[in-house]
């Protein structure tokens, strides 16, 4: 995942992308930032399912503050935010549908014998082990919810 990330980088810098450049430095910077919070408890440096749920964060942090730029009528900040949205998806797997993610919630529901809202916990872990950076977190949260009501 770090290689197809800086070989992005390279290619932005030939092209003379400023916006797909600065993006992808935030990316390396958020890689690196975690690697050194790593390194000083004695961990490995960060994995690609690492990468991915730092993407899935950048990705909602930016979707929030396009939220807030829109309210504070500041449409171009917003719209910058949505460009920088665009660029990290690129690195993301295929976000699952909202069907193939209640299918996938049922499954996960069934797979650890779940039987009410106490194990609503142990179903979003699972669901975090398997579909990381694949579906939004706080959708699945609340299918599952309904699911086990």
């Amino acid at each position: 995942m770090r290689e197809i990330i800086a070989q992005a980088l390279k290619t932005a810098l030939k092209a003379q992308d400023k916006r797909r450049t600065s993006t992808l430095r935030l990316i390396n910077a958020a890689i690196q930032d975690r690697d050194i919070a790593h390194r000083g408890i004695g961990k490995d440096p960060v994995s690609d399912e690492e990468i991915m749920l730092i993407l899935a964060k950048m990705v909602k942090q930016r979707e929030e503050s396009a939220k807030a730029f829109e309210e504070g009528n500041r449409l171009e900040l917003a719209a910058q935010e949505r460009d920088e949205i665009v660029i990290i998806r690129d690195f993301m797997p295929k976000q699952l549908g909202d069907e193939d993610v209640k299918q996938a919630c049922q499954a996960v529901i069934d797979e650890v014998g779940a039987d009410g809202l106490r194990d609503m916990g142990r179903c979003m872990n699972a669901l975090k082990d398997k579909y990381a950076g694949k579906m939004d977190f706080s959708k699945a949260s609340g299918i599952v919810k309904t699911m086990l009501q």
